[in-house]
């Protein structure tokens, strides 16, 4: 596929996304933006519009289009926001907040150091200035809390743990998919309040669990 080919089927996927979804068209906009082709291996990239994960490597995934438009609409961002990503993957999902909050704004972690590796190359190469490290979503950027937003595209046992909670200040968002226990997993979006920390069901979804 050529450049311009790439680009209609960018198109025709925001297109679809806007029919399928009650998101905003910010979110829109910043899945529009983002070559995804960039993201899969590339025996895969003519297929790198259809709105469904693929696979890129050391057993996982590069997430759905509509379940990152989706949870990046949960995060409700904005420019300036700084963002906390568990599992940066190949990096498409860190690509697309970047795209809302700006350069130096999307601090990713990935279990999987050669993943970590790749993906931070080709976000630079790509121009995004984002952070990426290897190491475990419990313990990294601690030094760099608190975040105004956070995500996990890897699925949490049980409840969302507590370090990336505790790394997100008061009025913040927290979207992650969580397993129930019985191999099922839910969307969860938790806000922080002053007084508590209220959590929404956004449904049922499917991830490869956190490591």
């Amino acid at each position: 596929m050529t450049d311009r080919d790439y680009a209609t089927a960018r198109r025709d996927l925001v297109a679809t996304l806007r029919r399928r979804l009650d998101v905003t068209e910010q979110t829109l906009s910043a899945i529009g933006s983002v070559p995804r082709h960039e993201f899969v291996p590339e025996a895969r990239r003519e297929q790198a519009y259809a709105d469904r994960p693929l696979p890129i490597g050391h057993g996982q995934t590069i997430s759905a289009p509509h379940m990152v438009a989706i949870m990046i609409d949960l995060l409700d961002l904005e420019d300036g926001d700084r963002v906390f990503e568990v599992g940066t993957g190949c990096g498409y999902h860190a690509a697309v907040a970047a795209e809302i909050v700006g350069p130096g704004n999307v601090y990713s972690v990935e279990y999987v150091p050669a993943l970590a590796d790749v993906a931070r190359e080709r976000l630079d190469r790509l121009g995004y200035d984002v952070t990426v490290r290897a190491g475990d979503g419990r313990t990294a950027y601690r030094s760099e809390a608190p975040f105004d937003a956070a995500y996990l595209t890897c699925a949490a046992d049980g409840e969302i743990p507590k370090p990336v909670v505790e790394r997100v200040r008061t009025g913040g968002r927290i979207v992650a998919p969580v397993d129930d226990g019985s191999g099922r997993q839910r969307l969860v979006r938790l806000t922080l309040r002053e007084d508590g920390i209220e959590r929404e069901d956004h449904g049922g979804v499917r991830f490869v669990p956190m490591r």
